[in-house]
């Protein structure tokens, strides 16, 4: 008699996104597609040893106390690794709970700079640190003309880190940086604080679609602020319901993406598988969704499935993600292994075509 076969046992990856509000559930829908399309294509592929890859997605709704129940979740659950988060909020509360836990994690695109409170060896993160990030952006603003800059912001970890790092290389080249006095930024408050003020830029650190929404269309529409400069250095405008709240309002808003200029033939690839899952044209964060089961299975594959083995094998991966290959360093002044370094862009919506991007600047 033939004995029975018994398939080997899937390879379960956990996974943190904000799918639901206060969380940008339109993001975690992004990375939550590049993550499900990366595992298609390794099952395809024959999976992880002829062992199926598969997620076990938790909604954190950006909410760090969620984030580490999820964590506590999965690792009971057995999963190999972690993966994923949007929100520095949530992703450092996630990050801090799994170095705790021996679990390890790849961040997908959470940038705070302090995402642990102290060195891992446990944490990996793909998108550059918000400092690398945001001086870029500050460093766009200089060279088209922008030296006072003003910034409304809603209370949190990481707006105030991005605007310490905007005032210090400001200050550094001769600008300077105001945080408008708004305590909640409504449009009203924005407008009336920024008047008078003699800045001729807004960043707008702070939610989407609320309170962002109402205050672009209240600075657009006030006569007072006309030629003011709006950016969104975190990104709000690169989702399409930007353009469909805003239209045309909602155009020559810069703001940050990790994507290259031009994409290579498996960035096009993935770009057109993404865009036919999703409906649309898919953001950098389905791309950074990829980019981790790119990661993951190659650790997988090459150091199996116990978690030590995988967290020590961070600093031994090369592979090629779809915007450039990828490496992991230790970087100063980050404590988790590092991609160094992601694309870093600051684009816009074209005004004249809101639904096509320019880019301004590459760092």
């Amino acid at each position: 008699m033939t004995p029975r076969t018994h398939p080997a046992p899937p390879a379960r990856i956990g996974v943190l996104a904000p799918l639901s509000p206060p969380g940008w559930a339109e993001a975690g829908r992004h990375l939550v597609a590049g993550l499900e399309l990366g595992v298609r294509e390794v099952n395809d592929g024959g999976g992880i040893d002829g062992a199926p890859l598969e997620l076990a997605v938790r909604d954190t709704a950006a909410d760090p106390e969620r984030a580490v129940a999820a964590v506590d979740e999965l690792a009971r659950l057995g999963v190999a690794a972690l993966a994923g988060e949007y929100h520095s909020v949530a992703a450092r509360a996630a990050a801090g709970r799994a170095d705790a836990l021996g679990l390890p994690f790849l961040c997908s695109s959470a940038v705070l700079d302090a995402l642990t409170e102290r060195p891992t060896e446990w944490v990996a993160r793909l998108p550059p640190p918000q400092s690398r990030g945001w001086r870029i952006y500050a460093e766009y603003l200089l060279g088209a003309g922008h030296s006072r800059i003003a910034v409304a912001a809603q209370p949190s970890a990481y707006w105030a880190a991005g605007t310490r790092i905007l005032r210090d290389f400001l200050a550094a080249r001769g600008g300077s940086l105001v945080e408008l006095d708004t305590g909640a930024p409504t449009p009203e408050g924005v407008c009336d604080a920024l008047a008078g003020q003699g800045a001729t830029a807004l960043l707008l650190l702070a939610g989407h679609p609320e309170p962002v929404v109402p205050v672009v269309r209240a600075v657009r529409r006030d006569e007072r602020l006309a030629g003011v400069l709006i950016g969104a250095p975190a990104g709000q405008p690169e989702l399409p319901s930007w353009a469909a709240l805003l239209g045309e309002e909602g155009a020559a808003v810069p703001f940050l993406r990790y994507l290259p200029e031009r994409l290579g033939p498996l960035g096009a690839r993935v770009e057109a598988a993404l865009r036919e899952r999703l409906g649309e044209a898919p953001s950098f964060v389905a791309f950074e969704g990829y980019d981790t089961i790119t990661v993951l299975a190659d650790v997988l594959r090459s150091h199996g499935t116990r978690r030590e083995r995988i967290a020590a094998a961070w600093p031994d991966i090369a592979v090629e993600g779809t915007r450039g290959p990828i490496r992991f360093t230790r970087t100063p002044g980050i404590g988790v292994w590092q991609w160094a370094w992601p694309p870093v862009q600051v684009v816009d919506r074209d005004p004249a075509r809101p639904g096509r991007f320019r880019v301004l600047h590459s760092g």
